[in-house]
């Protein structure tokens, strides 16, 4: 299974890298949506929705959503701050949903209406922030930062609660994490964040100030990650989907970028970046 998550990746990095810095700006949003639909098609069987038109609506609507945005673009500075503040707030109630979900959580109607609208926010203010920070003038290094910010805590998580984990982080929603992971993650989101500085063309980066934005990015990339699998708990789907090797779906790997753009765009922003 490693195997094959390493040799997905690396025939994904190019392209990942490919589409941040040689798209141009407006055609990365486009295609960034373009993916996002197909992670809101997975989120309509985890939200355990059955009818094929209900499903087909949330999507069309998560679409709509988009292509409104996208059509405004050009005003989104006048309230930046505003709105990525609102969106970081509406992961912070996504999150609640994490201490309250309970091992007997079936699929009924309120589980479901809870689920679309997870989707629907998670999706909206995720593409949003990475939106933002691609369209700013050293847009492709600030998402390249926090994307590597992201994966160091994901691999340091995944090391660190393989060589010292023992009490877990939540059991009954993905027992395979720890609290030696999730720390873990966080020093290695540190440090990735203090090399950083030194590496990355990116003007006025100050060490401290970065670290701290990378310590909350990663944070709360966790949390983007447990709320996925929560769904996949409740729907006894073990991943996603199925259209990476290795990795499962597109939410499998796009779930703690999702969580994590908000704060970060949010952080470089009151930073002054």
């Amino acid at each position: 299974m490693l195997k094959q998550r390493v040799l997905t990746a690396l025939l994904l990095l190019p392209l990942v890298l490919g589409l941040v810095f040689a798209a141009p700006a407006q055609w990365f949003l486009i295609l960034l949506a373009v993916v996002l639909i197909g992670a809101s098609l997975e989120y309509r069987r985890l939200a355990g929705i059955s009818s094929q038109t209900a499903g087909y609506l949330m999507v069309l609507v998560q679409a709509i959503i988009l292509a409104v945005l996208f059509w405004y673009r050009e005003s989104w500075a006048n309230g930046i701050v505003l709105y990525l503040s609102i969106s970081c707030a509406v992961w912070l109630l996504l999150f609640i949903r994490l201490p309250l979900y309970r091992p007997d959580t079936r699929i009924d109607g309120s589980y479901r209406a809870v689920s679309i609208a997870t989707a629907i926010l998670s999706i909206t203010t995720g593409w949003f922030a990475l939106s933002w920070l691609r369209i700013q003038a050293e847009g492709p290094w600030l998402i390249l930062l926090l994307l590597v910010i992201v994966w160091a805590a994901d691999t340091g998580a995944y090391f660190a609660g393989k060589t010292f984990g023992k009490r877990k982080l939540a059991p009954s929603i993905s027992p395979g994490k720890t609290q030696a992971g999730l720390l873990g993650g966080l020093i290695t989101a540190a440090l990735v964040a203090l090399l950083a500085v030194k590496l990355m063309p990116v003007e006025s980066l100050d060490a401290t100030r970065l670290v701290l934005i990378a310590l909350a990015t990663a944070l709360v990339s966790v949390g983007g990650d447990l709320i996925i699998s929560l769904h996949k708990r409740i729907s006894g789907f073990k991943d996603s989907g199925s259209l990476l090797p290795g990795h499962g779906g597109i939410l499998d790997r796009l779930d703690s970028l999702l969580a994590a753009a908000p704060f970060f765009a949010l952080g470089m922003l009151v930073s002054g970046y």
